[in-house]
């Protein structure tokens, strides 16, 4: 049914069981899934000033993704590592509407019912509001 799945990490303890469930859901053999993380770009400064600064984050997050997507070499699964420099949010939409993603899949945190509205300003919570395909949120 979702053959091609989004799960954008943050290299967060959560991000292995997003992962995990992506993995569950994609057909094996057919499905693809793109583990994208986001290196958020820092504001009023030119990218060449700090190239040198990106590319090692860069290299860190390719290096980060291919650790965590390793467990499920054989899952039958094409399994993509993408890293980008954005806005978190705004790149995760982006790319997911670019590349017709049918699911995006991320962990997150429990909403304390009795702490009102307190942690709903989260990526994962913008990202499920404004998202053009269906968000699974794991938690």
């Amino acid at each position: 049914m979702y053959e091609n799945i989004l799960v954008p990490v943050d290299f967060s303890p959560g991000n292995p069981k997003a992962l995990e469930t992506a993995v569950k859901l994609a057909p094996p053999q057919k499905g693809v899934i793109t583990l994208f993380h986001v290196i958020e770009s820092i504001n009023d400064t030119d990218y060449m000033e700090i190239k040198d600064f990106y590319l090692k984050l860069e290299k860190k997050a390719h290096d980060q993704l291919a650790r965590l997507a390793e467990p499920f070499s054989g899952s039958g699964l094409k399994i993509r590592l993408k890293t980008v420099i954005g806005e978190r949010a705004g790149s995760i939409l982006q790319y997911a509407s670019e590349r017709k993603c049918d699911l995006v899949v991320m962990n997150s945190h429990r909403i304390k019912l009795e702490e009102g509205a307190a942690g709903w300003g989260t990526i994962s919570y913008k990202v499920g509001i404004l998202s053009q395909c269906p968000v699974m949120l794991v938690k």
